[in-house]
């Protein structure tokens, strides 16, 4: 995969030769690449019908680097972020064309009792921050400013736990790729030069059944998801089972491993028994999530399937493209 030589920066300016919602080859991609903070807010909505609504929808998206920047001016080490991405049936009433070459609707794997759902959504909203007071304050002004055109279908607050674990006790993104890799693995290049520096997102909420999880060995925890639980050292192949979380959620093309890059963040309410994990994976293609998706829930080879998702269930879905900064900035209501 060739890289991308976009730079990274918070949000960008449009180009102003540039004719409306086209992006230039400096396009700037939106922050998909900023480091982990403590705290995430995961939204989605649904657009309501009517001119009116999606017209409120298009102003947001050219004033969103605005309201980043005056929400976060209040606390200027939060490290405020906010990524905006649009479901495949949202685009063509917001934006018309051209038409980002890959978006589609999440597409849904069954296979026996492991269910990967699709549910609605037209718009995500990832919200980061280093803390829950900054995260919480953004999306509400991002809701008052929305107003009636959209309706919410989905809100999660997650949180960083402790050494970055996901609630089941383990390491969470070792593997994700950095600096220049991440670049390549997440921003959209010359396979579609219309929407240069700019990422598609697959995001699911999983539920996991911690009481059986619990009663499982250390060891048993560690053949599920492949390294460590103390040290987050990958077993070796010669021990690692072929079903391990790390081992069949990994995609090779060509000889070499292709990677996505991923923010989860685990979230519950101990108090109702609910403990998850935000599942949220940027890349350059829908296709190398979907097919990392399709190894877990059906097997690789069919039938060696991901055991975690004996613990595991996926209650959400949904894929969405995430256009550049730039594109936002141009975008006329």
């Amino acid at each position: 995969m060739k890289g991308a030589p976009f730079p990274i920066q918070d949000m960008g300016v449009p180009n102003p030769s540039a004719p409306e919602g086209a992006v230039s080859p400096e396009a700037i991609p939106q922050p998909v690449t900023a480091p982990i903070t403590r705290t995430a807010i995961f939204l989605v909505v649904k657009v309501n019908p009517g001119a009116k609504n999606r017209a409120t929808i298009r102003s947001l998206c050219k004033d969103l680097s605005a309201l980043v920047r005056s929400v976060g001016h209040r606390v200027p080490d939060g490290q405020l972020s906010c990524i905006i991405g649009f479901g495949s049936e949202a685009w063509g009433p917001l934006f018309g064309k051209p038409r980002p070459a890959e978006l589609h609707k999440f597409r849904e794997i069954k296979a026996g009792k492991r269910h990967a759902v699709s549910t609605p959504g037209d718009i995500l909203f990832h919200i980061r921050a280093q803390r829950m007071d900054l995260a919480f304050e953004f999306e509400a002004e991002v809701m008052a400013r929305l107003g009636g055109a959209v309706s919410a279908v989905d809100e999660v607050q997650g949180f960083r736990y402790f050494d970055l674990r996901s609630i089941i006790g383990f390491v969470d993104g070792t593997e994700n790729p950095q600096d220049q890799e991440a670049v390549d693995a997440t921003l959209v290049g010359e396979e579609d030069p219309a929407f240069a520096a700019s990422s598609y997102v697959i995001v699911q909420k999983y539920i996991h059944d911690m009481p059986a999880w619990n009663a499982l060995k250390t060891e048993q925890q560690e053949g599920v998801i492949g390294r460590t639980k103390l040290t987050d050292i990958e077993l070796d192949d010669s021990v690692k089972p072929p079903y391990a979380h790390n081992a069949v959620s990994k995609l090779v093309e060509d000889g070499k491993e292709v990677k996505i890059l991923r923010d989860n963040m685990p979230f519950g309410q101990a108090g109702k028994g609910e403990f998850g994990t935000y599942f949220i994976g940027y890349s350059r293609s829908p296709r190398i999530t979907e097919k990392m998706l399709e190894n877990m829930f059906v097997g690789k080879p069919p039938g060696n399937y991901d055991r975690l998702l004996d613990y595991s269930r996926a209650v959400t879905g949904g894929l969405f493209f995430v256009p550049s900064a730039t594109f936002l900035d141009a975008v006329s209501a």
